[in-house]
């Protein structure tokens, strides 16, 4: 019996032992930590942003859940601006924040990165978490109200890009259309202006028949050569007597019908 309970006894002082030794070691790495967050106000303060961020990381390799390190990086991150990296930071110092006060400081400048980033509806609710942690932050109401001017803003940018986008589109349809109906014009005028072959055959004998000279025709038939008569010079003598006795007829029977003068066209009686 004794023996069992000198076990027992062994035991709880060897577990004493251990979890003597686990909060001698968490007092330990919580020391290093603030440490190392006070090199990092320091650093802070020379506006040695970089090396500050440095330490401020070294404090939460010690420990990752320490609020004050998690912040001053995300300040750190932020002064030298890599809004980027900052945001997260915040946003982690926010749900480990242990009071209001601290919650609402971490929500602020979660909304400045935001802000930056230009993600307006993050920075608007981030600021809407700072005024529920700390509703007499007028700094934190101002910057709200830009952040919501902002989304306004950038709504209507959006719509005014997307108008434009629609018009451009449009206005590049209606060249398009006006850009083929004015081929298919072309197309038609081209189609006018082919010459039909029967069309231009005739209009061909025109363009000769309108160069013709008719002096040139005249001067033409009088060079073709007279018929040859096989009549002998009497026979032609005889021939002239008689067509100059037919004419001395007719021109006799003109004048008497010349004399009588014109028939007068009389009433009718009825």
């Amino acid at each position: 019996m004794k023996n069992i309970v000198s076990i027992l006894s062994f035991i709880l002082f060897l577990s004493g032992n251990v979890q003597a030794q686990k909060k001698l070691d968490s007092v330990q790495l919580q020391r290093k930590a603030r440490k190392f967050v006070r090199e990092g106000n320091k650093l802070y303060n020379q506006q040695k942003f970089t090396d500050a961020s440095v330490a401020y990381k070294k404090s939460l390799s010690q420990n990752a859940a320490y609020e004050k390190a998690t912040y001053n990086l995300g300040n750190a991150l932020y002064q030298n601006k890599n809004f980027q990296e900052a945001a997260p930071q915040f946003g982690l110092a926010a749900k480990n924040a242990k009071d209001k006060p601290s919650k609402a400081e971490a929500y602020h400048n979660l909304g400045n990165a935001m802000m930056e980033l230009k993600k307006y509806p993050e920075a608007v609710e981030a600021y809407k978490n700072a005024l529920r942690n700390n509703p007499n932050d007028d700094e934190t109401r101002y910057n709200l109200a830009v952040a919501k001017s902002k989304v306004e803003d950038q709504k209507q940018n959006q719509k005014n890009e997307k108008e434009n986008k629609e018009q451009d589109k449009k206005d590049k349809q209606d060249k398009d259309d006006n850009k083929n109906d004015k081929n298919k014009n072309d197309g038609k005028d081209k189609d006018k202006d082919k010459k039909d072959p029967k069309k231009n055959e005739g209009d061909d004998d025109n363009k000769e028949n309108k160069n013709k000279d008719p002096k040139k025709d005249d001067n033409k038939d009088k060079k073709k050569p007279k018929p040859k008569s096989n009549l002998s010079p009497q026979q032609l003598k005889q021939l002239l007597e008689s067509l100059n006795n037919e004419e001395k007829k007719t021109q006799k029977k003109m004048n008497a019908k010349k004399s009588k003068g014109p028939k007068i066209k009389q009433e009718k009686d009825w």
